[in-house]
């Protein structure tokens, strides 16, 4: 049973209602000190079950009261309750000093230097007591062998904080003082001009610049949030399936109050604590400033956030005040800071942050006689170090060990600190702190002292480095701390098994050796996905992912196949029980069907596709979605996915602006393809037959899964029925290179007035074809091309054209030039996308020829397929008049 609590405690927390509003003052006064009765003598559980009956009572009465989310503007562990400290905090408050001394002259020793570079100070200062405090007591590296094997914990980094991290870094060895000198200086670094000495240090966490550093990015705002919870699924969707045992391992996020304004910072919440993903950790570090100024100016970010928190369910741990607050608190039995905390809005804390001990004991222990009798035994200086929560390493060690036991639901820390923190006048709490980036000889002189860092005056102005000797006490304790918890982090790995891939005969054969028969691209996708599925070595790594078109896209089949994953099994019998196709979800089921939220679905498949490097792991997930709600809607995902190395399949179904018929113009892709191709690790295929799909799945299987290369591939498919040939023997290398010569279509009587090229990719090569045809009957020969990739084709120009500036005597022609090969015939090309996708190989064309493009540029419309392509000018008869006007 719970310990009671005292009536001094209780009343601090339930100050006195204002008896203005009060219409009966004596029976209030009755029902709290019997309520504080019943707290005293039966301590807090009899207390909350009681609340809840009168909660229930006033429901049922319908008196239209619900009780307040948010709790008073204190520290939700109570000083009694807090564990021991373990370590020592002489020592770590030290190492965090160094930290923040070191991660301030990076950036203000680049700046001065190149005052273009940028970089940020102040977050860091905020967040350095959080970081450390992780970094001393709680994030786990992964540790294979030996005592103490633990698979790793998954930290994401605030990235405006990256500075802190190379700080720590620099001192356990990991960097040296010529890396930090070249702090987003990439291109200058010696190891990228030279190949080997100091690399240039990218400016917030990128695994694509640092593969062997940073793990996560979260340098796009709002990423990182979602993309921790969808790993901290992921991580029991191994352990369900029994492919990872991730028991014992956490997901820590810190992140900034004001990230929490994206959408996507917010959007997954409730599935955090559906899931009851009590493995999963935020800190959210509530400097109360964003860029430009407050985060909530004229209200309170932290009671917000609290509010936001607790009612999707999670635990929600406030930190903030810190140990020196603890006994004002005591002091103050009538609950006066509280009263004045709950009225004083982030706009204000954000000026008492900025000022000093003079003018908060004149502002702010001023505002009554109460909170002034508190300030009296103080200094001015003993005001101006009062710490808030998120700067106290013995409070945030209670918090987080707090958050570490709990189990059931995920938790969030609401940390209080200042933003700038240490940096006194310069930026401390100012409107500018977020950009200051230099500081001048006094600031720095004041910070070595603030820190009682060990620096001359003439360091301190110099801005020099300081790592303390190896066998001084903080080098001991910081080696001997992160040596506990597995070694340095963050730290990225990438060894993990090779996965055999299956032939292609034995899942693809009714593709490649089509004969003829009618199919969507999507039926042959879901039927080859199928048969993946069932492949002993691949199929269990395969992890298919739809946001909520399983059904559309023909996929029903797979629910009993191999079932729709659910952490709690499937407690209904669902209605279509008795059909073959009907619903299934179980614990060890292998479907991520993810509901109506794409970004919820890019970052499932984000965590299965960096599997390999996250978990050692090798996965393979195939996302499947309408085409237009890929880059379009959640492009920014992608690029942080392709930023973390990932390996996988997007499959962009109902792809093109024709193909879809009735659904018009907000679900009609016409620009995905271009914006796939600015992502360099991405492969983009519009392949028009199965054949040609599957031998672009089997390519990227070997691709990712055997040769472990960091790519991934975005197909697109049709849901139109057409008759599917066989693959052209000897066509598979010019598929994957982009293109290769379909066929040609000649004059029955053999004798060509004319010749034309056409080409055409995905859903308009079928149109490409029937145009040629007629063009035969008219007697003009049609060489076609089957284009699988106009991206791939304009990139083989692009690395060919620069071989040749570089003066590479074997540069080579461009793949598109040596396939259409030389001559005076016009080419033709359609898409069903924008002309700019077509116009990407302009330049790499055989010389002397005319190129048209043809394309669907403009917003889609609703109609038939065969109205939409007569529209835009892609179909059979306006590709052929094209042709005609080429040749003159």
């Amino acid at each position: 049973m719970n310990a009671p609590i005292s009536a001094d405690q209780m009343r601090a927390l339930l100050p006195d209602a204002p008896l203005s509003h009060d219409p009966d003052p004596a029976e209030t006064a009755e029902w709290r000190e019997a309520f504080l009765a019943l707290a005293q003598a039966h301590g807090p559980q009899r207390a909350r079950q009681m609340l809840a009956e009168l909660a229930r009572l006033a429901r049922q009465q319908r008196i239209g009261w619900q009780p307040e989310l948010a709790t008073p503007y204190v520290n939700t562990i109570a000083v009694e309750d807090q564990p021991p400290f373990p370590g020592d905090l002489a020592v770590e408050e030290r190492l965090a000093s160094l930290m923040r001394w070191n991660a301030l002259a990076m950036v203000a020793r680049a700046n001065q230097a190149y005052g273009e570079l940028g970089g940020h100070i102040a977050s860091y200062a905020s967040a350095a007591d959080l970081f450390e405090t992780g970094f001393n007591h709680f994030f786990h590296a992964r540790k294979d062998t030996g005592e103490g094997t633990h698979r790793g914990d998954l930290v994401f980094f605030q990235p405006h904080s990256a500075p802190g991290v190379y700080a720590r870094a620099f001192l356990e060895g990991r960097l040296g003082e010529e890396d930090l000198k070249h702090y987003r200086q990439e291109l200058t670094a010696p190891a990228f001009t030279e190949g080997r000495g100091a690399r240039g240090l990218s400016s917030y966490p990128h695994p694509y610049l640092m593969p062997d550093f940073w793990q996560f990015p979260t340098g796009s705002m709002g990423i990182g949030p979602i993309s921790s919870i969808y790993h901290a699924r992921f991580m029991r969707y191994l352990t369900h399936r029994n492919l990872l045992n991730c028991e014992g391992r956490k997901v820590w996020g810190v992140f900034g109050d004001g990230e929490m304004d994206e959408p996507e910072s917010m959007s997954a919440l409730t599935l955090a604590a559906r899931e009851k993903l009590d493995n999963l950790v935020w800190v959210v570090n509530c400097n109360l400033q964003r860029l430009d100024g407050p985060v909530r100016g004229n209200g309170r970010i932290i009671d917000e956030l609290e509010k936001l928190f607790a009612g999707a369910g999670w635990n929600v741990i406030k930190l903030v005040w810190g140990s020196d607050w603890d006994g004002l608190f005591a002091q103050d039995v009538s609950g006066a800071l509280a009263r004045v905390f709950a009225e004083t809005v982030d706009g204000q804390m954000q000026t008492f942050a900025a000022k000093d001990g003079r003018f908060n004991r004149d502002n702010f222990f001023g505002q009554n006689p109460e909170l002034a009798r508190l300030a009296e035994g103080m200094t001015d200086e003993q005001i101006d170090r009062l710490k808030r929560g998120g700067h106290d390493l013995v409070k945030i060690h209670a918090a987080y060990a707090a958050a570490a036991a709990h189990k059931g639901r995920p938790t969030v820390i609401l940390a209080h600190t200042k933003k700038g923190y240490g940096m006194g006048s310069a930026a401390q709490g100012k409107m500018t702190t977020h950009s200051h980036k230099k500081m001048g000889d006094v600031d720095l002189i004041e910070f070595r002292d603030r820190f009682s860092l060990p620096l001359t005056d003439a360091q301190a102005i110099a801005m020099d480095f300081y790592r303390p000797p190896e066998d001084s006490a903080e080098m001991q304790y910081l080696r001997s701390h992160r040596e506990a918890l597995g070694g340095a982090m963050p730290r990225r790995e990438t060894a993990c098994e090779v996965v055999p891939k299956p032939e292609i005969a034995s899942y693809a054969q009714f593709a490649t050796a089509a004969a003829g028969k009618e199919m969507s691209t999507t039926m042959a996708f879901v039927r080859m996905l199928g048969n993946l599925l069932k492949d002993k070595a691949l199929g269990p790594r395969i992890v298919p992912i739809v946001a909520d078109e399983a059904r559309t896209f023909g996929m029903a089949n797979l629910f009993k196949q191999v079932g729709i994953y659910s952490s709690v099994g499937q407690r209904y019998a669902p209605e279509d029980i008795g059909s073959v196709l009907s619903y299934r979800e179980a614990t060890d089921g292998q479907i991520l069907e993810e509901g109506i939220s794409e970004a919820g679905a890019v970052a499932s498949w984000t965590a299965a596709a960096t599997s390999y490097s996250v978990h050692g792991l090798a996965m393979l997930p195939f996302y499947i979605y309408y085409s237009m709600f890929g880059f379009q809607r959640v492009g920014d995902a992608i690029w942080a996915a392709a930023d973390q190395r990932a390996r996988g399949f997007l499959l962009g179904a109902t792809s093109g602006r024709t193909t879809l018929g009735g659904e018009g113009l907000q679900h009609q892709d016409g620009t995905s393809h271009l914006v796939a191709a600015t992502i360099p690790n991405c492969k983009a295929y519009d392949p028009a037959f199965a054949g040609e799909m599957a031998v672009i799945v089997d390519a990227g299987i070997r691709e990712m899964m055997v040769e472990q290369k960091d790519v991934f591939y975005y197909v697109t498919l049709m849901n139109e029925n057409y008759a599917q040939p066989d693959v052209p023997q000897g066509a598979e290398a010019g598929i994957l290179r982009g293109c290769y010569r379909f066929g040609v279509y000649a004059p029955a009587s053999g004798k060509a007035k004319k010749k034309v090229t056409l080409m055409g990719s995905g859903a308009i090569l079928t149109e490409v074809v029937k145009a040629a045809q007629l063009l035969a009957d008219e007697g003009i020969e049609a060489e076609v091309f089957s284009v699988t990739s106009w991206s791939e084709l304009a990139r083989d120009g692009v690395a060919c054209e620069q071989r040749a500036i570089a003066g590479e005597k074997e540069a080579g022609a461009p793949f598109v030039a040596q396939q259409l090969g030389a001559g005076k015939a016009p080419i033709i090309a359609a898409t069903d996308y924008v002309r700019a996708v077509p116009e990407s190989v302009r330049a790499f064309l055989p010389e002397g020829r005319r190129y048209l493009t043809l394309g669907t540029d403009g917003f889609g419309r609703s109609d038939t397929r065969a109205a939409l392509r007569s529209f835009f000018g892609v179909d059979a008869a306006s590709i052929a008049n094209a042709a005609r006007h080429a040749l003159g």
